[in-house]
């Protein structure tokens, strides 16, 4: 099979550890508990297993109502009080969209022709002379163009002379009260069709047993879709006499939820009311609503005109919801995206194991303090469950002395420095991985030494060991060689077992054993390579680059860190003098990258 269908097959999953902890494992399932809770009411009350669809609407409204109206009327100057009666058609008027109007005040000018007429006196028409009048000049807020003449408007004031429907209209406030007060008493029947097309459906505001009677109660009847305004009113906490005197703007609300499922079918609407006008908004800003219109007639031959300035009150119909239905894909997306939520558990252990580890403490106050204990046990886990890359780098080194507990990684390029010199930064030694050599069988041992020869080999001590005449001043253990490599790479190889004065690592029993065993190495590199032929021309270099790796993986714990561990002098020319090289000139170290 090819090479690329054998990558397609493949399969790659996670590697998990697991840690058994009482306390770890009751947050992990606290979590689960609070997560599963919320999900399953969420799924539940949310209805959040169903398809939601947004409705499409239509509504028609109609006012009734008769109200009796006292009003003052303004004709040729002169002011006349009269009784009317208002029915439907006259105080409400079309509006497009879902809206309707019901006036509640107005002021009238009857009688107006088209002429020449003293306009009606404010601080910019009013005039001494005609200098203060402009022939053809036309203000937006004037209610014609002036000829330029100023004229007597009464007995003590003079204002400019217009063109423009004559009498012209009095800025006057609406009456106080509102003439059609009692349009409160007013209902307005509202109906409203709805229709959901991805679902097939299609309902009504209006039930089939209606009581045409009925007016909506909030909780005693909140079906009716018959509405008395002072009701709306008394819903959003205003007064209907005030806000009738310059008008508003009221919102109804209608607000569809439906469940479109068969086993528990239910759509009806829900009413609420709210102003949506500024009712805090000062003189100046034009505060109510309100607007004019005019009723044209003749009268001997002349067309006349009745101007009505109307304060009124707009009613805007909202209407918002959607219909919900069962629905398969729905609900394994939604499970699929709580799925999620179970790792909020994983990161928080996560984050107390971080953060509450022993690199955070002090090492030596442990047996003092129980939150370092604590933290000594998450160090545990740790180590356990993360594992420390650093990004390699030509420049990447590691040394190991055999008198620190630590790892020192020097991270730069050395010019002409000592390594042995060379500070670097302390990491904590890994774990020692014992896998290789546990595979050594115990029957695998050297020779017995030769009688009479003297054992070589001496236990390592603190004690300082006097350096040999030929040992190099950074030497610290008296067996140190200068390097052959060339003066700008010596530097690599000026390095020590040693950080300060003591015993070489290479008088140690296990540096014998583990390093210069050849029958140890030999089954090292069969075990990795069992056809691998040991020929005696390659034999010592075979086994000098495996005693090399193995005192790199046994002094440095990790075979990541092996790649760039740099050999003390000591150890190097040990074992280049166990397995030597036929042409007796070495290259070096050599970065992996």
């Amino acid at each position: 099979m090819p090479a690329c269908c054998d990558e397609m097959f493949l399969y790659e999953t996670n590697k998990v550890t697991r840690i058994q902890s009482g306390s770890y494992g009751t947050i992990k399932w606290f979590f689960h508990m609070i997560v599963f809770s919320y999900v399953s009411f969420a799924l539940v009350c949310d209805k959040l297993y169903q398809r939601k669809e947004s409705l499409i609407s239509s509504v028609h409204t109609k006012v009734k109502g008769i109200a009796e109206v006292r009003e003052e009327i303004l004709e040729n100057g002169k002011k006349e009080e009269g009784l009317s009666v208002f029915d439907p058609a006259d105080y409400t008027f079309p509006l497009q969209g879902n809206s309707f109007f019901v006036m509640t005040n107005f002021l009238k000018t009857k009688g107006q022709v088209r002429g020449l007429c003293p306009e009606y006196p404010t601080r910019r028409t009013r005039c001494s002379s005609d200098r203060g009048c402009k022939k053809g000049w036309l203000d937006p807020q004037s209610k014609g163009i002036q000829t330029g003449r100023c004229v007597v408007y009464n007995q003590t004031i003079r204002t400019c002379e217009v063109s423009a429907w004559c009498p012209t209209e009095a800025s006057e406030e609406p009456p106080r009260p509102a003439l059609l007060n009692n349009a409160e008493n007013f209902t307005v029947l509202i109906k409203n069709n709805i229709d959901f097309p991805g679902h097939n459906y299609t309902t009504r505001n209006i039930l089939p047993d209606l009581n045409i009677s009925c007016t909506f109660h909030k909780t005693q009847n909140p079906q009716c879709p018959i509405f008395r305004l002072g009701d709306i009113f008394r819903e959003t906490g205003e007064d209907f006499s005030e806000v009738a005197i310059k008008g508003g703007i009221m919102g109804i609300e209608i607000y569809w939820d439906c469940n479109l499922d068969s086993w528990f079918h239910r759509c009806r609407p829900k009413y609420s009311f709210r102003r949506l006008d500024d009712k805090t908004t000062n003189e100046s800003l034009y505060p109510g609503y309100n607007f004019r219109y005019a009723k044209y007639y003749q009268e001997n031959n002349v067309e006349k005109r009745t101007l009505i300035k109307v304060f009124g009150i707009r009613f805007d119909i909202l209407v918002f919801g959607d219909g919900g239905k069962f629905d398969i894909i729905t609900l394994i997306v939604y499970i699929g995206s709580t799925l999620s939520y179970f790792g909020l558990a994983t990161v928080f252990i996560d984050f107390l194991i971080n953060t509450y580890s022993s690199t955070s403490c002090q090492s030596h106050i442990y047996p003092y303090c129980k939150c370092c204990q604590g933290c000594a046990v998450n160090e545990y886990y740790y180590k356990k469950k993360y594992e420390t890359v650093v990004e390699p780098k030509s420049t990447l080194k590691y040394v190991s002395f055999v008198d620190e507990f630590h790892i020192r990684m020097v991270d730069k390029q050395l010019l002409g420095r000592s390594l042995q010199d060379v500070k670097g930064k302390e990491i904590p030694r890994p774990l020692m991985d014992f896998t290789d050599l546990s595979r050594l069988p115990l029957s695998l041992q050297d020779p017995p030494p030769i009688p009479g020869q003297p054992e070589a080999i001496q236990l390592l001590s603190e004690e300082a060991t006097p350096g040999s005449s030929s040992s190099p001043s950074w030497c610290q253990c008296g067996n140190c060689l200068p390097s052959q490599l060339r003066k700008s790479q010596q530097c690599l190889e000026e390095l020590c077992c040693r950080k300060k004065p003591g015993a070489c690592i290479t008088t140690s029993e296990p540096f014998r054993r583990l390093i210069l065993s050849r029958r140890a190495l030999q089954f090292l590199l069969l075990y990795q390579e069992p056809l691998l032929e040991l020929d005696a021309d390659a034999t010592n270099n075979q086994l000098r680059h495996c005693a090399y790796r193995c005192y790199a993986i046994w002094r440095f714990g990790s075979k990541d860190l092996a790649d760039f561990a740099i050999l003390p002098s000591c150890c190097r020319w040990r074992i280049r003098k166990e397995f030597p090289k036929s042409e007796g000139q070495y290259s070096g170290f050599k970065s992996p990258y």
